[in-house]
């Protein structure tokens, strides 16, 4: 039994590491065609930045290979596999509560993280990135890994989902982390001041972060941002395409 853990720890930390690779990757290929030379003078950074996500690809992968082996041969989650178990408008509304419980978990721990003592041994690491590039979104510090990496493994044993839908989700989580730390908007403008684009957080919003620290500290949606007076609004530093 213990093999097969480990086994799966290891498959699993290489699939969050080449998910990480392809992904990043693609956006950071994007980013040279759409805005050649932005990341011309980052090589260094960009390899610290790729150092730490490996890392954290491990510390992520750990705890979801030990729980992916449970589901399968312990029954240990709430994650399902028939659509007909729950009703049709459950798979939505489970993305959602996912969504929303990852957003509450990230905005507080990432609050928390940037006070002074927090900041200074473990999410400097993530700050380090000036500006942010598309090979970033898993740059941290173990510690700070660590807080996010067991978000999903937990909400599985709580809030039943359709593994189709979590897979959703792991997209979800994976393209809004590389997109908002591209260093430029991919959304067009019409979406980023629409009525919807005021509740979400795109590229324009998190660079506010990483260029004043004490603001915008959601993942997904500006909800707790707005609620506890810590939305600064969207950064001036790049506009969205007029498209």
């Amino acid at each position: 039994m213990l093999l097969a853990i480990t086994t799966a720890a290891i498959l699993m930390t290489a699939i969050v590491a080449v998910r990480y690779v392809i992904t990043s990757g693609f956006f950071a290929w994007a980013t040279s065609r759409v805005r050649p030379g932005l990341y011309d003078a980052m090589g260094g950074q960009i390899r610290t930045e790729i150092g730490w996500s490996l890392l954290s690809a491990a510390i992520y992968g750990i705890p979801a290979g030990i729980v992916a082996w449970g589901w399968r041969h312990q029954g240990w989650t709430v994650v399902y596999f028939d659509l007909s178990e729950y009703p049709l408008w459950y798979a939505p509304l489970s993305l959602l509560l996912y969504l929303l419980a990852h957003d509450t978990w990230f905005y507080w721990t990432h609050r928390w993280m940037h006070q002074p003592k927090w900041f200074k041994r473990a999410h400097a690491v993530h700050h380090a990135s000036r500006p942010p590039t598309a090979w970033a979104a898993m740059s941290f510090h173990p510690i700070e890994a660590l807080t996010g990496a067991v978000v999903i493994p937990f909400l599985v044993f709580v809030i039943p989902i359709h593994v189709g839908v979590l897979g959703g989700v792991l997209a979800i989580m994976t393209i809004m982390g590389i997109t908002n730390h591209m260093g430029w908007e991919m959304f067009p403008r019409a979406l980023v001041h629409s009525r919807l684009g005021n509740w979400l957080i795109t590229a324009s919003h998190h660079q506010k972060h990483h260029e004043a620290y004490s603001c915008n500290y959601g993942l997904y949606f500006r909800f707790w941002d707005r609620l506890c007076g810590t939305d600064r609004g969207l950064s001036g530093a790049f506009l969205p395409q007029d498209r």
